[in-house]
Parts: C-alpha cells; sequence; structure tokens
C-alpha cells in the first residue's frame, strides 16, 4: 500500500503547499528540476517542526557549515562552565529557561550570523544536526530545552495560516519568536559523549540551499 503525504515544493526560500498527495513509491514525482527545492512535510500538520525529508536540484548552490557552538557571553559564570555560554540579553525576562536552552539560543542567532555573511538567511536552511551534551548532573540530554529554543529561529510560521506563531521560552508564556521563520528543515538530534570545547553543551551544523537565480 503506498503511503501518501504532503509535500512544499518551492525554491531555496520561497515554498508553495501543494493540495494533493505526492506517493512516495513515484520516484519520478519527486525527481526535482535543477534548480529546485522539495521539501516533504508530514501528512496533515500545519506548523510541524521539522521535515520528513528535502530534495534539492543538480544546479542548487549550497552552503555546509562547521559545527557551530554558543559564544562565551556571561561573565559572570565561571570559566568553562555551561552558564558561562549563555548571553542573559536573550533570555531577559524569562522564567525556567534551562543552561541547554539558553545555550541553543546563542548558537542559533551564531548561525543566523553566518548564514548572512554568506549571503543568506535562516529561511534558507533545508538540513540541520544538533549535538547535545547532558548538563552536570542530568541523566539525558536536555531535548526539551532544545527543541523550545529551535522554535524561536525556526518553524514558527503556520504553513495554513501564514500567522506566527507564539512559543514558549522556558516556562514562560509563550510569545512572539526572536526571528519569525517558516524553514523547516530536515533534522536530526543526537546525545553525545563530549563537545570540542569544555562547557559546550550544545554543537548544531547546518546546510543552506541559495535563491534561485
Amino acid at each position: 500500500m503506498k503511503r501518501r503525504t504532503k509535500v512544499v515544493v518551492g525554491t531555496a526560500l520561497t515554498a508553495t503547499l501543494l493540495t494533493g498527495g505526492t506517493a512516495l513509491a513515484d520516484a519520478r514525482g519527486w525527481w526535482p528540476g535543477p534548480k529546485e527545492v522539495r521539501v516533504m512535510l508530514p501528512e496533515g500538520q500545519s506548523n510541524p517542526a521539522i521535515a520528513n525529508g528535502v530534495v534539492t536540484g543538480g544546479e542548487v548552490a549550497l552552503y555546509q557549515s562547521s559545527g557551530l557552538g554558543p559564544s562565551a557571553l556571561n561573565p559572570s559564570a565561571p570559566d568553562g562552565s555551561p552558564e558561562r555560554y549563555t548571553d542573559p540579553s536573550l533570555t531577559e525576562g524569562a522564567q525556567g529557561v534551562t543552561v541547554t536552552e539558553a545555550q541553543a539560543l546563542v548558537v542559533l542567532r551564531n548561525i543566523k550570523n553566518n548564514l548572512e555573511a554568506a549571503g543568506l538567511t535562516p529561511a534558507d536552511v533545508i538540513t540541520m544536526k544538533c549535538y547535545l551534551m547532558k548538563p552536570p548532573g542530568a541523566e539525558t540530554a536536555d531535548y526539551a530545552g532544545w527543541n523550545r529554543a529551535y522554535r524561536q529561529y525556526f518553524a514558527n510560521i503556520d504553513l495554513t495560516t501564514h500567522q506566527v506563531v507564539a512559543v514558549p521560552m522556558g516556562t514562560s508564556t509563550p510569545r512572539a519568536p526572536l526571528l519569525a521563520n517558516q524553514a523547516r528543515p530536515a533534522r536530526a538530534t543526537m546525545e553525545v559523549a563530549s563537545l570540542a570545547v569544555k562547557g559546550w553543551l550544545v554543537e548544531v551544523e547546518v546546510t543552506a540551499a541559495y535563491r534561485r537565480r
């Protein structure tokens, strides 16, 4: 039996939601045009966090980042501590923000800045890999904190209504995200035993597609 899914078809920046389904088994239906980017979304979801997959045409220019971590922007915290790699200005007024969440906000802002230096924006991101370490004393990595931070920069515009969706920071009441962005990368998140810099809990790498000329 063929499984069916709705897809978003478009160039690297803009996408149009198809009204019909596309059979995953029909490879010819998924073959992209040379300058086309296609994003597969979970069926029936108007605001999914991530895509099931992304396909790019052979002439799409891509940007691949290195793994980026947070900057040490909290001078009141000890050197090498996870808290050192947070920016209090990003979480001012919010309650219940975890240290992983706070670090992730810095990482995602760093990614935004790197993309802009390359002539791109977070709206152009098509794939993402995130590596998490568990905070000191925790049993597992803080996936919930990472996902809250992610929604501050990605997947926070409803694809049906085109309205910006309020998102939580910590345990605070949901509000407008730090960056309104409808992009839904194909994403993987995994816990790792260590990262390159002492105190890092989050490292992220992305692939972005340049807009069709």
